[in-house]
């Protein structure tokens, strides 16, 4: 409990947080409760109209400004420092950065298209190393600093459903592995979130998905890994067991299973 304190403590001392892919799902969810801990929040994403909206939401209920808009296409990773360094002047410094983006084409059981694969490693993979690089460099000279990946247990074996898709993620979880590495010993957190299914839009047109929560449950939970300084969270926490088994089936037997 003491320990859990002080992770708690030194959560509400970090103040600037940047959230990409901020403009629905998770990534809304946490700069809402990220600005209700007390945060100034950078929301970036695509549709500048939805940030808009989310950044006059979160700022009508405060007394002073909480909350800053950056519209950016991951996709643009030559645009990516120049976005950063505006979100950096904006809060007078960074945090926390969490890479929320990402997309889930529907791809069909016979469909094998480069172009959806490709979309999906540009958003996932590529997008995400831009900015996590950018804050890694920040983060190293400073000494501190939290990142946060938000990952899938769908990148925890390869499945039927969504090849690209679970590609991606895997790439992400090992690529922030690696971060982590290289910066756990200068004092900078690193953190994977591998959410089961949540209600976003992304997930909206799926059917049957097991144990699905709420995007602003989901983002309770990522909050609060941050402030324990968790190094990998499953959310929910009932994921973690579910995948154990599942990493764990040979595959001799799991490429006959429909999971």
């Amino acid at each position: 409990m003491v320990m859990v304190g002080r992770f708690t403590e030194e959560l509400s001392m970090l103040k600037r947080a940047v959230v990409v892919g901020a403009s629905s799902g998770i990534g809304a969810a946490l700069v809402r409760r990220l600005a209700d801990a007390g945060y100034k929040v950078a929301a970036v994403a695509r549709r500048r109209d939805v940030l808009d909206s989310l950044a006059a939401e979160i700022n009508d209920k405060q007394p002073e400004q909480r909350c800053w808009a950056f519209a950016h296409d991951v996709t643009d990773t030559a645009a990516a420092r120049g976005i950063f360094d505006d979100v950096v002047a904006a809060l007078d410094g960074l945090d926390v950065l969490v890479y929320s983006a990402g997309v889930m084409p529907a791809v069909g059981p016979d469909q094998f298209d480069i172009e959806l694969d490709r979309k999906m490693i540009e958003v996932n993979v590529i997008g995400a190393m831009a900015w996590i690089n950018l804050a890694a460099e920040r983060f190293l000279p400073q000494g501190q600093g939290t990142i946060v990946g938000i990952g899938s247990v769908a990148g925890d074996r390869g499945r039927i459903k969504g090849p690209a898709y679970g590609a991606s993620k895997a790439a992400l979880h090992t690529f922030l592995e690696s971060i982590r590495n290289r910066l756990d010993r200068h004092g900078v957190h690193v953190l994977t979130i591998k959410p089961g299914p949540v209600k976003t839009p992304m997930t909206a047109d799926l059917d049957k998905l097991p144990m699905i929560i709420e995007a602003d449950v989901a983002a309770n939970k990522i909050f609060n890994a941050i402030a324990s300084r968790s190094m990998v969270t499953y959310v929910p926490f009932q994921w973690m067991p579910i995948m154990a088994v599942i990493r764990s089936i040979p595959s001799i037997i799991f490429r006959r299973m429909s999971i």
